[in-house]
């Protein structure tokens, strides 16, 4: 057989499998980066916000308000169930999904942490969730009730104070992630950046499109590195202040100058909410965390005239827009008033109260060299304001009702003092007792003066009572006598009226006689003897009538 004379190239062979391997990892590669990428876009964004303040009701209504038409939509479309809420106990925590203006997109996942109580021991608990990945996309919502309108300076210089506790502990790499934060949110809504809802803030001329506004007097002074928001919720409690507070519209406006006039400092939103109306709280959360339907744009609109649907967006306000609600407030001197406030140490620890009863108690433990006693709780009360506060000034101006009451009945207490501390239940009681005994011995020395008095006119009664009825019996006698005895005719016999009516006493008087104990005391009475004479005269006269006829 002839030879098989083709040949093969092995340099063909080996060059076409090493580029087969090549396209291979090349098509391995693009499905990878292609998966990323769709993954990536198919990842949600997601967002933080930390609820501060009110209590365990309150906040759920603010997370219900908030997410209402989103926990609806996911109910409806996916039929699960809605995420619970754990907020009993120190830091809680929920979440909830915003979606589109078609339902069909999710844009974002927003999850809440929620704390009701100011404490320093909590603030462990808020530091790790501030990193320099979630400072750009958290959001610090404050929240605060007319119920009590009275302690809001107080409740938000607490928060504040805690706030800056717990960044002042930050690394620089989360100081460095706040400035930058600060920095864009003190642009937005200025010359041509865009606004809060995410529309553009269209400048006056094209010659100003590069030209951002200045910040003014008050504004950002006090940032605190986070995006800031505060909730007055259950405004219908306006009305409740009116009828039973006496409230009028410059008590309300007072109280909202202040709150503009100290979120102006850290360039936060106000807004007020009502459970059963609608209002613009979704748009500002959303659009403060920058969360913008792509269908359907919802611009956010200020309103400073509604009393009950106030709205002071971020970079909108100022200090002329203050001062034109109502002339005379001192919006100078609030603004620095807050900054002495937030210059106090925090924790702020209750001062002892000296008097003249330690100072003697010292001086008799110094002579005898007993141990010290431990004081009072009732000799603590807290440190005073600082000079010029702005909770000093806006306590004064917005008093608490118990707190005049209080001094109506004779307190001594602050007037800026909110807690009052009692005494413990066998004190009080023992210094009760000390009371009650001296007002026994006031009352017991009149009481003898009072008997003699009532002893005398007792006796001089009763003398006056004899000598009324010796006259009495004195004047009888005499008309008896002018008069005579008194007589008639009673069926032809003569009878003689007194003799008649002493005959009827002595006789209702042995009928109503006590029976005797014993027949030793019985006394037998003689039987009056009969008038038989005129018993005679009287039978006589009917026998001769008798006859005549």
């Amino acid at each position: 057989m002839a030879a098989n004379t083709n040949r093969y190239s092995t340099y063909t062979t080996a060059s076409t499998g090493s580029d087969s391997r090549n396209g291979e990892k090349e098509k391995k590669e693009l499905w990878s980066s292609m998966l990323d990428s769709v993954a990536s876009a198919k990842r949600l964004p997601e967002k933080n916000i930390l609820l501060l303040g009110g209590s365990v009701d309150s906040q759920r209504e603010f997370f219900e308000s908030l997410s209402r038409n989103e926990l609806r939509r996911n109910t409806d479309r996916q039929g699960s169930r809605k995420p619970p809420i754990a907020n009993s106990f120190a830091l809680g925590y929920t979440y909830y999904d915003v979606l589109d203006a078609d339902q069909e997109d999710t844009l974002a996942r927003i999850s809440l942490y929620t704390l009701t109580d100011p404490s320093p021991a909590f603030a462990s608990l808020i530091q790790p969730l501030i990193t320099p990945q979630s400072i750009p996309n958290t959001l610090i919502v404050i929240l605060l009730d007319w119920s009590q309108p009275w302690k809001w300076m107080r409740q938000l210089r607490e928060w504040i104070l805690l706030l800056r506790t717990v960044f002042q502990k930050l690394n620089r790499e989360c100081s460095a992630t706040m400035e930058e934060v600060m920095t864009v949110w003190r642009e937005r809504g200025r010359g041509g950046g865009l606004n809060l809802d995410g529309t553009s803030a269209v400048p006056t001329t094209s010659a100003d499109a590069d030209v951002s506004l200045p910040v003014g007097p008050g504004e950002w002074e006090d940032a605190l590195g986070m995006p800031l928001c505060v909730v007055c919720q259950n405004a219908e409690k306006m009305e409740h202040l009116e009828k039973t507070q006496g409230w009028k519209e410059e008590e309300f406006d007072v109280v909202l100058q202040f709150l503009r006039t100290i979120l102006l400092r850290h360039g936060a939103s106000l807004i007020y909410t009502t459970p059963s109306l609608p209002s613009q709280l979704p748009t500002l959360v959303h659009s403060s965390l920058g969360i913008h339907s792509l269908l359907k744009k919802q611009p956010l609109k200020h309103n400073v005239i509604d009393r009950d649907k106030i709205l002071v967006p971020p970079n909108w306000d100022s200090w002329g827009k203050i001062r034109v609600l109502r002339e005379g407030f001192d919006v100078e001197a609030v603004s620095s008033g807050w900054t002495a406030d937030l210059s106090i140490p925090w924790p702020r620890q209750p001062q002892r109260v000296a008097n003249d009863d330690d100072q003697q108690g010292e001086k008799n433990d110094n002579e005898t060299g007993d141990e010290e006693q431990e004081p009072d709780e009732d000799e603590y009360e807290e440190p005073a304001e600082p000079d010029g506060s702005s909770v000093a000034l806006y306590e004064a101006s917005v008093q608490d009702p118990t707190m005049d009451a209080l001094h109506i009945a004779g307190s001594s207490s602050h007037s800026t003092k909110l807690e009052v501390q009692t005494t413990e239940t066998q004190q009080f009681l023992e210094k009760q007792l000390k009371l009650l005994d001296v007002y026994k011995q006031k009352n017991e020395e009149p009481t003898g003066h009072l008997a003699r008095i009532k002893s005398v006119r007792k006796t001089t009664s009763d003398s006056l009572t004899a000598e009324d009825d010796q006259l009495k019996q004195q004047a009888e006698a005499k008309v008896l006598e002018h008069i005579g005895p008194v007589q008639f005719n009673m069926g032809g016999i003569q009878v003689d009226a007194d003799d008649m009516l002493q005959r009827l006493k002595e006789r209702q008087a042995f009928g109503t006689s006590p029976e005797p104990l014993s027949p030793e005391d019985e006394t037998v009475e003689e039987t009056p003897q009969m008038d038989t004479e005129n018993l005679q005269a009287f039978f006589t006269g009917l026998m001769n009538r008798s006859r005549q006829s």
